[in-house]
């Protein structure tokens, strides 16, 4: 499905949507897809945390010990944080929230918010994948240290080893997808957010979506459900 494909479709779409997946799923390569289509506020917490971090707020120092470790950021700060970005103006329309909720009650503070805004979530998307293909996808994937593109090893090789493409930036392995703590962070996302499927899915709003296949594949299912 080319560009022009999306950007007729993208026309129509509208709400609030929350993406679930597994690390490496692609949930933000389906999001980057959106937001160039249609301009879609998309609400990463991944990249929320990784500005914390570098910035060295308060925050960015709490998280950084979890994520490192590969454990998920405490409820109460991720809350806080999300709770306090879907009030500035920019996230009074339509949005893309990846990466956050993770633990029911993260998903059920998330609906407090929204109720007490007059909104709601209109979709939920979870992006499946078999663990293999997940374990691969991060254990070879580097990010860059300017402009923050992802590259991999496996599946998206820069043209020069270790330098970005786009900014000509050095390509760096996070902690967090290093393999000793791929590991641990696929078993907290069984654990503790695979159980927010059946949530979303007694209030109608979930669709799964295959993701263990090329990104406009995927993409072409996830705005099928859109218009």
């Amino acid at each position: 499905m080319g560009a022009p494909d999306r950007l007729i479709v993208a026309r129509e779409l509208t709400g609030r949507m929350v993406f679930l997946g597994a690390p490496g799923a692609g949930k933000g390569t389906q999001a980057k897809m959106l937001v160039e289509a249609h301009g879609l506020l998309h609400i990463s917490t991944g990249d929320m945390l990784r500005e914390a971090v570098q910035e060295g707020t308060e925050l960015g120092r709490q998280a950084k010990e979890h994520m490192d470790a590969g454990r998920l950021v405490p409820d109460d700060l991720m809350i806080a944080m999300v709770a306090a970005r879907i009030r500035r103006p920019d996230a009074a329309k339509a949005w893309i929230l990846d990466g956050f909720p993770r633990t029911l009650p993260q998903a059920e503070a998330l609906d407090g918010s929204l109720q007490e805004a007059g909104q709601s979530l209109s979709h939920v998307f979870a992006f499946q994948v078999p663990q293999d293909t997940l374990i691969q996808r991060l254990t070879a994937r580097w990010t860059c240290s300017q402009c923050g593109e992802i590259w991999n090893q496996v599946f998206k090789q820069p043209r020069q080893d270790g330098i970005c493409d786009v900014c000509q930036g050095a390509l760096k392995q996070r902690a967090d997808d290093r393999s000793e703590a791929v590991s641990e962070r696929l078993e907290v996302y069984r654990s503790q957010t695979e159980p927010l499927m059946g949530y979303y899915r007694a209030k109608g709003i979930l669709r799964e979506i295959d993701a263990d296949r090329s990104p406009d594949l995927a993409y072409a299912d996830l705005v099928s459900d859109l218009v």
